[in-house]
C-alpha cells in the first residue's frame, strides 16, 4: 500500500503501485502513474502524462514531466516515460515532449544532481550522470555511462556517446562520440581512460580505442579519409565500430580534435 502524506495533492487518475511513498506537499497532475517502491519527497511535482518505473527516488523540489519550454507548444498531450532506480536530486527538472504524442524517454540507474535540466524530447540511456548544473536542451541523446560534469551545456539536437565526458563548464555544439572527453566548446580533447577502466575494459581495447582516436582526431586528414583507412585494417574492434558508426550518423557533425596535442 502507498504511503501518501494528507498534504499532497493528488489527482484522482494517478496510478500508484505498491510501497509508493509521497512526502508532504507533493503535487501528481493527471495521468501519471508510479512503480514500486518510487519515494516522492516533500515539495516534488510530477506534471501530467508522466510514467516512472519502480524504485526511483525525487528529491525535494524536482519538477518532473512538466510542459516543454517551447513556444509553439499548445498543451497537446504529450509524454515523459522514466525507467527504475534513477535519482533526481533537489531542483532537478525534466519536461515532457513538446508536440503530440512526443516523449522525452529516461532509461535506468541514473544519477541527476542538483538543478540539472533535461529538457523536451531528450532521450537518456542508462548509468548517465549530470553533474549539479549541466544542461541538456530539446532533442539531446546521451549514451550510457556518459558523464556531463557541473555547469556544461548541450546545443539542442546534439548526441553523446556512450562512456563519453563532458569536463565541467564545457559546451557542445556538436556531438561527443564515444569513449571521448569533450572540453572547452566541441573540442574533443583525448580518450575516457578513466571511464573505461572503471567499466572494466582491458588494455587491449583501451589501446584500440587510443589508435583509433588519434588516427580520427590528431593526424590533420580529412575526417572521411580517417575513417575510410580505419575501415580497411585486417581487424575493427567492436568498440571502434561503435566510434565509426556513431560518427558516421552524425548530421550535426562531431566535435574538433585538429591542432591541439593529444591528451
Amino acid at each position: 500500500m502507498a504511503i501518501i502524506h494528507p498534504t499532497a495533492i493528488i489527482d484522482s487518475s494517478v496510478n500508484l503501485a505498491e510501497d509508493v511513498e509521497i512526502g508532504p506537499n507533493v503535487f501528481i497532475d493527471a495521468n501519471v502513474t508510479i512503480g514500486a517502491g518510487t519515494r516522492l519527497m516533500h515539495g516534488a511535482h510530477i506534471g501530467r502524462w508522466t510514467t516512472i518505473g519502480n524504485g526511483n527516488q525525487i528529491f525535494p523540489y524536482a519538477v518532473i514531466g512538466q510542459a516543454p519550454q517551447d513556444i509553439g507548444y499548445n498543451q497537446e498531450e504529450a509524454h515523459t516515460v522514466i525507467g527504475d532506480h534513477n535519482i533526481f536530486r533537489e531542483g532537478v527538472t525534466v519536461h515532457r515532449g513538446n508536440r503530440e504524442n512526443t516523449s522525452t524517454v529516461i532509461g535506468n540507474n541514473n544519477f541527476f544532481m542538483v538543478n540539472s535540466h533535461i529538457a523536451h524530447n531528450c532521450r537518456i540511456g542508462d548509468h548517465v550522470i549530470l553533474v549539479n548544473g549541466a544542461l541538456l536542451a530539446g532533442h539531446v541523446e546521451v549514451g550510457n555511462r556518459a558523464i556531463i560534469s557541473g555547469n556544461c551545456q548541450v546545443h539542442q539536437f546534439v548526441r553523446i556517446g556512450e562512456l563519453a565526458m563532458m569536463r565541467g563548464g564545457s559546451g557542445a555544439t556538436k556531438d561527443v562520440p564515444p569513449f571521448c572527453i569533450n572540453d572547452e566548446m566541441s573540442w574533443i580533447r583525448s580518450v575516457n581512460l578513466i571511464g573505461m577502466r572503471r567499466n572494466g575494459f582491458d588494455t587491449s581495447r583501451i589501446l584500440a580505442v587510443k589508435r583509433a582516436f588519434k588516427a580520427i582526431f590528431r593526424t590533420g586528414k580529412r575526417l572521411e579519409d580517417s575513417i575510410q583507412e580505419l575501415e580497411s585494417q585486417k581487424e575493427v574492434t567492436p568498440d571502434v565500430r561503435m566510434l565509426i558508426d556513431f560518427i558516421r550518423a552524425s548530421k550535426r557533425g562531431v566535435g574538433s580534435g585538429r591542432g591541439k596535442l593529444a591528451e
